[in-house]
């Protein structure tokens, strides 16, 4: 499997993650391939609205940090509360938010597994908060 079609079938697992939870959600098909920032998901209830990025894969996966700012951006003036979602193969989704992230290289946060499972939280914490 490519890893944009994994990619695109982890954004839609998500997605009916959210909706199981009564939470409305919506995926923004080609998010990464337009020029206008724009997030994976955008999720919301009862006036609570979150913008996420998602990642997957088996290990250490990157993400630009132009993403990050664009989906910090797109967050502020949306409304909404900006969150990075990784999944590992196998393992559960964690969400971390922004300022969490730290510098890999200039260009790139890493998200490692320590990082998602040491200062990210699983989704019924999201979900709750």
């Amino acid at each position: 499997m490519s890893g944009k079609s994994k990619g695109s079938r982890t954004e839609r697992e998500l997605l009916h993650m959210f909706w199981d939870t009564k939470y409305y959600c919506l995926r923004v098909a080609g998010s990464g391939s337009m020029p206008l920032p724009c997030p994976d998901l955008l999720a919301g209830k009862n006036k609570r609205a979150l913008a996420v990025e998602c990642k997957s894969g088996k290990a250490t996966r990157y993400i630009s940090k132009e993403q990050v700012r664009e989906l910090v951006q797109f967050a502020k003036g949306f409304g909404a509360e900006p969150w990075v979602a990784i999944r590992f193969d196998g393992m559960e989704w964690r969400f971390l938010q922004p300022k969490q992230l730290k510098g890999k290289t200039n260009k790139h946060y890493a998200l490692t597994k320590d990082l998602a499972f040491t200062k990210g939280i699983s989704f019924l914490k999201l979900i709750k908060n």
